[in-house]
């Protein structure tokens, strides 16, 4: 099962490590919550009305990739929150039939599967049921006998599985031909022996293997087929009741029917039958009911107070999107085609990428005989996007084109932090202190460490001249939170620009344990 990278290689992927998450019972922990924390917010929340203006544009995008790429019929979607807000549709599904490509009609996804079946082991994980460390021998016993590369090599454990770090080669096409085999095959194959490519735990490598094994632990733990874990635990507690494992018994109206292009013309593909590879790549489903899932994703975003009645945990679904092995893409570019380094890595079932300008994109794709499919979410936005077409390992639509609406012409804008009640209480604090160094101000806002570091008498010297260069102070300026305990702040003065930047302890109640203090004249005419 391909992962469809979009051409501007808006790769995958963002770089740091998620710490392992194990389940914890009641009586283990028992945490009390902040009612002062405030969530990103955005401001102003135009978001659907700055899509809804373009939508006009994603169509005419979708029909002249779908053209260019000899595309039977594609299908397009926007979800804001919970909302899929603009759609898209091009061409046939059925090109003997003549039935027209509709946000309702049924395409393969393939390897979009794969979240699932992470969801899956995340959702057993919470309830106690596996741990991701457990070794993957414990539910297939078979894997204990396999002949490792070397003798320092690791066990292979759930996780490995989930990150694709197991040692196993990268299997496509080989592992798109097994979708349809019993579960018998799989542990055949096991039993027989699987090559490794890599150490485990060494680097990433795609495995289409890797999820089938993933699927039959879902099967061992639940108790029940794995599709039928997925379906009651997943897609029906979403609303998801157009999305299937088999083709057979999809109204023939709504089923789109795989091509390729070969000899100057569509050529039938077979339609493959669900099986014990169904976990990589199973699923059938529409723009309609998918977008129930990549909202369910994008809820998980900002962290906060409320209710969290999700298949899964909000936590658990920030998880699911943490990259793993972490690698540099030094000559990346952004969709523009400029020059633009990112660091991206495999998530569990997901990847992530961050952007040299701080965007952070999840994603997936999808290709199977007949089929292409991508989707993309922007967690700090709100907004998702998918595409699905039914033509032989095809991106399905012109990523870098369709990026440049959402960022320029829409001119989407992510959350704002804003500061919290401690952070505004220093930041007025801090900008008495300096100008007046009172004693009694100091014991009570600055940390132990403070003069340690460097002596009270050099601090206010340094201070005082950098103040006198300023001279008088005018207006003091919003505080710009990174977090909840540090921030940074300009005080205009009659000669320049005073910067501030100030870390809090994390103490009970914070004190100030740093502060950077520089001056910027005026620019002279």
């Amino acid at each position: 099962m391909k992962y469809i990278i979009p051409v501007i290689f808006f790769v995958s992927i963002l770089f740091s490590c998620s710490p392992k998450q194990e389940s914890i019972s009641e009586a283990e922990s028992n945490p009390t919550f902040s009612d002062s924390y405030k969530k990103p917010v955005f401001n102003p929340d135009d978001r659907k009305e700055k899509i809804k203006k373009i939508a006009p544009q994603f169509q005419v995008l979708l029909e002249e990739h779908a053209k260019a790429n000899n595309i039977p019929g594609a299908a397009f979607g926007i979800v804001v929150d919970n909302e899929l807000v603009a759609t898209a549709t091009y061409g046939l599904i059925n090109l003997e039939k003549e039935i027209s490509a509709a946000t309702s009609s049924s395409f393969r996804i393939a390897s979009m599967t794969k979240s699932f079946t992470a969801m899956a082991i995340m959702k057993l994980r919470d309830e106690g049921k596996l741990s991701l460390n457990d070794p993957v021998s414990k539910y297939i016993p078979e894997m204990s006998n396999l002949d490792y590369l070397t003798q320092d090599a690791p066990i292979i454990d759930i996780e490995n599985l989930l990150t694709m770090t197991a040692g196993f080669p990268e299997d496509n096409p080989w592992g798109d031909r097994q979708l349809d085999e019993p579960d018998e095959m799989l542990i055949d194959l096991v039993k027989e022996g699987i090559s490794f490519s890599n150490i485990p735990s060494f680097e990433y490598e795609y495995s289409n293997t890797g999820y089938a094994l993933l699927g039959n632990i879902v099967s061992k733990v639940s108790g029940v087929p794995y599709q039928e874990y997925i379906t009651k635990n997943i897609l029906l507690p979403l609303g998801m009741e157009n999305t299937y494992w088999e083709f057979e018994g999809i109204p023939e109206e709504q089923l789109a029917i795989g091509y390729r292009w070969e000899d100057d013309q569509w050529k039938l593909e077979p339609m493959l039958h669900d099986g014990s590879y169904g976990s990589m790549g199973g699923l059938i489903t529409s723009i309609e009911d998918f977008s129930k899932y990549v909202s369910l994703h994008l809820s998980a975003w900002p962290p906060r107070n409320g209710e969290d009645n999700g298949p899964i945990k909000r936590s658990s679904l920030r998880e699911m999107q943490t990259p793993q092995f972490p690698r540099l893409g030094a000559n990346s570019r952004d969709y523009n085609g400029a020059p633009c380094p990112t660091l991206s890595g495999y998530g569990f079932g997901l990847g992530i990428t961050e952007y040299c300008d701080g965007l952070k994109r999840v994603s997936h794709g999808g290709a199977l005989p007949g089929f292409g499919s991508n989707y993309t979410f922007y967690p700090e936005y709100g907004v998702g996007i998918m595409a699905f077409c039914n033509l032989t390992y095809t991106t399905p639509w012109p990523f870098s084109d369709i990026s440049k609406l959402l960022f320029e012409t829409a001119d989407l804008r992510p959350r704002k932090l804003p500061a919290s009640d401690i952070l505004l209480e220093r930041q007025e604090q801090i900008t008495q202190l300096i100008q007046n160094w009172d004693s009694e101000l100091e014991g009570k806002i600055l940390a132990e460490n403070f003069y340690l570091d460097k002596s009270r008498e050099k601090r206010i010297t340094a201070i005082q001249e950098l103040i006198d260069k300023a001279g008088t102070i005018e207006i003091i300026g919003e505080l710009n939170p990174l977090n909840q305990l540090r921030g940074s702040y300009k005080i205009t003065a009659q000669n320049g620009l005073i910067n501030i930047f100030f870390t809090l302890t994390p103490e009970k109640d914070p004190k100030v344990q740093q502060l950077n203090i520089s001056f910027q004249a005026k620019e002279t005419e």
